[in-house]
């Protein structure tokens, strides 16, 4: 059973500030390396041993010492249910938090998750800033592909999409909504949900999480 904010916040005093790793000397980590260090912070923020991390989130001990070890890349669907047990949002463990207000991130630095075994894409479009509960992403599935089930979201998430290209099967909760290239959809996300490509080239869309306000 999730802890409360206040049994959190206590793990947290008795474990201590949670630091993250100093930069590199060329300034430069791989993707799997900033998950890690993402994942290890908040997890220690909150005070959580890894078996407490497991039981919340519903991925397994062995996978999240991997994922904090740099040793494994989690898919989309493993590291929603992480970002949801620590509260945060998916592109916050994506990426280390800025404090600027313009950003100007350029193509090659916007974090990208890929599923090798579906080919399912995820590109994190929006800045990580402090206090914000946006997530920006551009998703690509290729034909046929689904993205697998998302845990539902906490009360109060939504969730925005506009299809840019090809037809995505959209599965929220006990309901099935086909959107068209054009289409945009909008769903309260405490719910779970999965989208599937049913067209015969890859399907392209923006995907909006709103989690503005939890907070």
């Amino acid at each position: 059973m999730p802890k409360s904010a206040a049994s959190r916040s206590a793990s947290k005093s008795a474990a201590g500030t949670a630091t993250r790793p100093p930069p590199t000397e060329d300034g430069t980590r791989s993707q799997a390396e900033i998950l890690a260090a993402e994942v290890r912070f908040h997890r220690k923020r909150l005070g959580l041993p890894l078996e407490a991390l497991a039981e919340l989130s519903g991925v397994s001990r062995s996978m999240i010492s991997k994922v904090e070890r740099a040793e494994a890349v989690p898919s989309t669907t493993v590291l929603s249910r992480l970002a949801e047990a620590l509260g945060v949002t998916f592109s916050r463990l994506m990426a280390p938090a800025t404090e600027r207000e313009v950003l100007h991130i350029p193509a090659p630095r916007q974090p990208v998750l890929r599923d090798e075994a579906s080919g399912f894409q995820r590109r994190c479009l929006s800045p990580v800033l402090p206090g914000r509960g946006i997530d920006w992403v551009l998703n690509t599935l290729p034909p046929k592909a689904t993205t697998g089930d998302f845990t539902a979201h906490r009360h109060g998430v939504s969730e925005y999409i506009y299809v840019l290209k090809g037809r995505l099967s959209a599965v929220i909760g006990e309901r099935t909504i086909i959107v068209a290239e054009g289409d945009s959809l909008y769903f309260e996300a405490d719910a779970g949900h999965s989208f599937t490509n049913i067209g015969t080239g890859p399907c392209e869309y923006f995907l909006v999480i709103d989690s503005s306000r939890m907070r």
